[in-house]
């Protein structure tokens, strides 16, 4: 990784595979500094490029697929400051909110959830997240080194 003159690790971005990303000129997530942005994400499994119709199985593999995100920036969903859900029918959302609130559980993001019309049929959902990578452990302030003779 590189690393901009302030020693903050520089602007890297993150793919899923999915052609998508390629056809469309966006990255799965950017990572920048300690902030992660994570692009909408459906409920496609990248591997086959295939989706369920259910809006609970869409849901899981949403969130599946944003935490191999995450997990590639060097954070979890624990790490997730802020999350947008674009739900298609406003009906499901009590289906899968429970999934946002298991999902979600330590973080608890600020969020907002939408009713939008998405650019596939076949989609009923979108998530969106932000993230911030941890710091790392500081190293104590003095060193003082082994104890002896105690």
């Amino acid at each position: 990784m590189s690393v901009r003159s302030d020693d903050t690790p520089a602007r890297r971005l993150i793919s899923s595979g999915s052609s998508f990303e390629a056809l469309a000129g966006y990255s799965r997530a950017v990572v920048d500094g300690r902030d992660v942005h994570v692009s909408g994400t459906t409920g496609f499994d990248y591997a086959t490029m295939a989706i369920a119709d259910d809006v609970v199985v869409q849901t899981r593999q949403c969130l599946a697929n944003i935490a191999a995100a995450l997990a590639q920036a060097g954070c979890t969903l624990d790490d997730v400051v802020r999350v947008r859900y674009l739900l298609t029918d406003a009906a499901d959302f009590a289906r899968v909110a429970p999934l946002f609130g298991e999902a979600f559980a330590r973080a608890r993001p600020a969020a907002t959830a939408m009713v939008v019309g998405l650019v596939d049929a076949r989609m009923k959902i979108e998530i969106e997240v932000d993230a911030r990578i941890p710091a790392p452990c500081a190293p104590p302030p003095h060193d003082w080194g082994p104890v002896t003779g105690a």
